[in-house]
């Protein structure tokens, strides 16, 4: 085998340059050293640090909670299976490890600056269920309000009368970010209660009435929100710390 191959197929040497040229011209080469520098500033990151330690007792058990999930119990198909993944127990181990520590890096990172991140993302976090009804003039918009406030159902309403998709499922919109609403609209929402009739609203030269059914305010305590804007600052640290970097490829 040629001693400058990079990848051998079928007896044929492929070299680390030609391995590049492959994945640019896939339009993957881009991709693949953005994996790589990733990885570097991991580690280096991992390495110079001190606040990063891991008990041995919480890897083992994820070793095994692992090994119990993928059924992998019996030593042998164990081993069966580091083999056809191409590693061995020492790599598996150092790589569970590695996940700890990543993980622990991204909390001590983004925790520094969670509650102000928070603060200025919270406007497209904080929710609201809204029902409405999408007519093309003011005059029925508001003819239908004055039905709806003397009992009329905003249900059958929303049938009969919507030009919206939602039409039907009575009207209902589900859950809509509070960011995502034009100026005018978030305006009368945020001033209104569960239950309350707003509008009419004109909206792109169509006229809408909203129906408030649940506020659903953004809090840190909810753990999924927590970890995606913990992932949000985390990724975009490593891409300024990528960013700054001075990178020279070369290949002889």
């Amino acid at each position: 085998m040629d001693a400058k191959a990079f990848l051998t197929v079928d007896e044929q040497s492929i070299s680390l340059r030609e391995c590049l040229k492959y994945l640019q011209t896939a339009g993957k080469l881009q991709g693949f050293l953005g994996d790589i520098l990733r990885q570097y500033v991991l580690e280096q990151e991992i390495a110079n640090r001190e606040d990063l330690d891991i008990n041995s007792a919480v890897i083992e058990q994820a070793v095994i909670d692992f090994r119990l999930q993928q059924q992998l119990t019996d030593p042998k198909v164990f081993q069966e299976w580091l083999n056809r993944n191409g590693s061995d127990y020492s790599t598996f181990h150092s790589q569970i490890n590695s996940n700890f520590k990543v993980e622990k890096l991204k909390s001590v990172i983004a925790d520094a600056k969670l509650q102000e991140y928070f603060i200025e993302r919270k406007v497209f976090l904080d929710r609201v269920v809204l029902s409405r009804i999408i007519v093309e003039n003011q005059e029925l918009a508001d003819e239908l309000k004055i039905q709806i406030q003397e009992g009329t159902s905003f249900e059958e309403l929303a049938q009969e009368h919507s030009i919206a998709d939602d039409r039907i499922s009575n009207g209902m919109m589900g859950p809509v970010s509070r960011g995502t609403m034009p100026d005018q609209i978030r305006a009368a929402i945020d001033s209104a209660e569960p239950g309350d009739l707003v509008g009419p609203i004109e909206v792109e030269q169509r006229w809408a009435l909203f129906r408030v059914e649940q506020v659903i305010p953004a809090t840190l305590d909810n753990q999924q929100l927590r970890q995606t804007l913990q992932t949000e600052l985390f990724e975009r640290w490593l891409a300024e710390k990528i960013q700054k970097m001075t990178v020279k490829l070369q290949v002889e």
